[in-house]
């Protein structure tokens, strides 16, 4: 019996061993500047925040290290929420040039141009990396479509869904996100409205001193177009009223899933971006 009981110990603490080697050795995904595809969806309803995420956008692309990213932007993203639209069309093409899309005006459109270019970038051994500034609805719809046009894809190992507010997530429709939530590899993180909670915090109370940081003209026309933007449509007509921004502030929460994605989830706030990404 004293045998038998040893040898189940043994076997026991060679399976611990066993499980616990494949935690250690397994890896997280990791985006690859080479082959994968990030993919930007800004809800743009009814907070004005994507205008200002758009802008910080452009301040990391102007950075040496990102300057090749491979990305793809879709505006208008928007789930099952009530209240007008924050129309994005003039900052758009200042960050994004031709990579974009309307999902306000065209969402099948939007939908098949995503599918495209995932299939492409998939083929090729890449993965799509999806900044969820928003609602999944629109992630779930293309997420489908791109399994009918190729039933050997495997989402789960190809799509990563990145995810930062539980109001996103509310204003989704449930059966969407679910969807969503089953078929990608979804990540939920910290709320980049927050500071301190292990993810960058983009929404400041008070004014950012970005200007003398960002001595470069286009930026500074990016930013100065978000702000006014941002102040044309904050709480005007029955849309969410951002009072940070009322206040002066700043805020590109939406950010902090490019962060999450990119690695540069050191970063602690709006003023400490500036730092980073400071143009010499």
């Amino acid at each position: 019996m004293t045998k038998i009981i040893s040898v189940h110990k043994i076997i026991s603490g060679l399976i611990c061993v066993l499980l616990f080697n494949m935690g250690i050795n397994a890896q997280k995904a990791a985006f690859d500047m080479e082959k994968d595809l990030l993919l930007v969806q800004l809800d743009c309803k009814t907070d004005i925040d994507d205008l200002h995420t758009a802008a910080g956008f452009a301040t990391l692309l102007n950075h040496p290290d990102y300057m090749n990213l491979n990305y793809l932007a879709v505006a208008g993203t928007y789930g099952i929420q009530e209240g007008l639209y924050v129309p994005p069309n003039e900052i758009m093409p200042m960050v994004f040039l031709e990579n974009w899309l309307d999902a306000d005006k065209e969402w099948k459109t939007s939908v098949d141009k995503v599918v495209t270019q995932a299939l492409k970038i998939i083929e090729n051994g890449g993965s799509i990396w999806v900044v969820e500034a928003g609602q999944s609805d629109f992630t779930s719809e293309w997420v489908k479509e791109l399994s009918r046009k190729d039933l050997s894809i495997k989402t789960r190992e190809s799509v990563h869904v990145v995810q930062h507010s539980d109001w996103n997530e509310s204003a989704a429709k449930p059966v969407k996100l679910m969807y969503t939530k089953t078929v990608t590899d979804y990540h939920k993180i910290a709320d980049g409205n927050e500071v301190g909670n292990g993810t960058p915090g983009f929404k400041s109370d008070g004014k950012v001193d970005w200007e003398s940081k960002l001595n470069d003209e286009h930026l500074t026309k990016v930013w100065n177009t978000a702000i006014r933007l941002g102040n044309q449509y904050n709480g005007i007509d029955g849309r969410y009223l951002n009072e940070s921004v009322a206040e002066g502030g700043l805020d590109f929460s939406d950010l902090s899933e490019v962060c999450y994605i990119l690695n540069l989830m050191d970063i602690k706030d709006a003023d400490e971006f500036f730092t980073y990404f400071k143009v010499v």
